[in-house]
């Protein structure tokens, strides 16, 4: 194979991923604002938490991962588990409560789960992932396993005590753990820095000598980037390491939260000027065929820069994608909306199904 017809495949490879990334952002934000409108309408009870504004983390992050990486998340986890590949059917089953989601209808919103996927949870303890990512870290490590335990967090848990001792544990120990600080600035309607004395969130993990960083959560292809280098890190044994995401929540902590406590003209200059999916549109782009054909082994990375800078999604392939999971999204509900509901005896399965000790999936 010539330098050029690698390098062609490098970019076209690229590109590909771009395509993938941005079409998860759009379901994710397609499958948020439905979710608000099904909450609306009663037919999701219970505390939800939603993702708008934040989509970059969780598509950048996850789209870097393995599939036998182990994954575990907070509340606020719609977004994760649909990217991980979790089918938008039975998370939305979920969130209604119905049999057939993917915690059979009795974990809800804050608790999705999925065993094949290597979806651990989310948690509704603030800081409750730090504990259980640090464990599933710590049994990998005992198997001498290549896996990855990639732990998801925002930037109110991090004055938990937990925090503090599962850093220290998975330093000391050199474990496996990927700790992903999704900084939305606010610990419901507390500003970050009003509760923590250090406001640069990475900072925090050199006490334990992690090596850490902070990137632009709402630029995907930064926090993609990002990932693969921690990751490939820890997957040579250099221990955790830790990434600060900055981004923004578009809506309140939950669907109970106005969300007033913010300045209006914050809100509206991230919508306007740093909405995730809007950049991830505009960095998208189909080159040539002449492009590609001219593309050279010293001049791949100056080109593909150039293509992003200059070029742009055309419209009707955004068209297209978004009628996709429009069309998707729609799917899901008509889904759970027909599902049935579990039962006692399904309840008590759930309960009665690992009396014989935990294991790790």
């Amino acid at each position: 194979m010539s330098f050029v017809q690698a390098d062609r495949e490098e970019l076209a490879m690229e590109l590909d991923l771009q395509r993938k990334m941005l079409r998860d952002m759009l379901l994710a934000r397609a499958f948020e604002e439905r979710v608000a409108q099904e909450y609306a309408q009663g037919n999701i009870a219970g505390f939800l938490h939603l993702y708008p504004g934040e989509e970059a983390v969780g598509v950048g992050v996850l789209h870097a991962a393995e599939p036998a990486d182990y994954v575990v998340s907070t509340y606020r986890e719609h977004v994760h588990a649909l990217v991980r590949g979790v089918p938008a059917n039975n998370v939305m089953a979920e969130l209604f409560g119905r049999k057939t989601g993917c915690s059979g209808g009795m974990g809800g919103s804050m608790h999705l789960f999925n065993r094949e996927r290597r979806f651990m949870g989310g948690y509704a303890i603030v800081g409750e992932t730090f504990p259980i990512a640090t464990g599933i870290g710590y049994a990998i490590a005992m198997r001498e396993l290549p896996e990855v335990v990639i732990c998801f967090f925002g930037d109110g848990a991090v004055n938990q005590g937990a925090f503090h001792e599962s850093l220290n544990m998975a330093a000391l120990w050199k474990l496996p753990v990927l700790f992903v600080c999704e900084n939305n600035h606010y610990q419901i309607g507390t500003e970050i820095h009003r509760h923590s004395a250090v406001a640069e969130v990475y900072k925090r993990a050199c006490s334990y000598r992690i090596p850490a960083r902070r990137v632009n959560g709402m630029d995907v292809l930064a926090v993609h980037q990002a990932t693969e280098e921690a990751l490939a890190q820890i997957r040579v044994g250099n221990g955790p390491q830790f990434i600060e995401c900055e981004t923004y929540r578009f809506r309140g902590h939950s669907m109970a939260d106005p969300g007033s406590y913010r300045p209006k003209v914050e809100l509206q200059a991230f919508e306007k000027n740093e909405d995730p999916v809007k950049i991830a549109i505009a960095e998208v782009v189909y080159p040539s065929a002449e492009q590609i054909t001219a593309v050279g082994r010293d001049n791949i990375a100056n080109l593909t820069e150039s293509l992003r800078s200059g070029g742009h999604f055309p419209a009707e392939h955004v068209d297209v994608m978004q009628a996709d999971v429009a069309a998707e999204v729609e799917e899901a509900v008509r889904f759970a909306s027909e599902s049935p509901e579990p039962t006692l005896d399904d309840a008590r399965a759930a309960l009665d199904c690992n009396r014989q000790g935990e294991v790790l999936v």
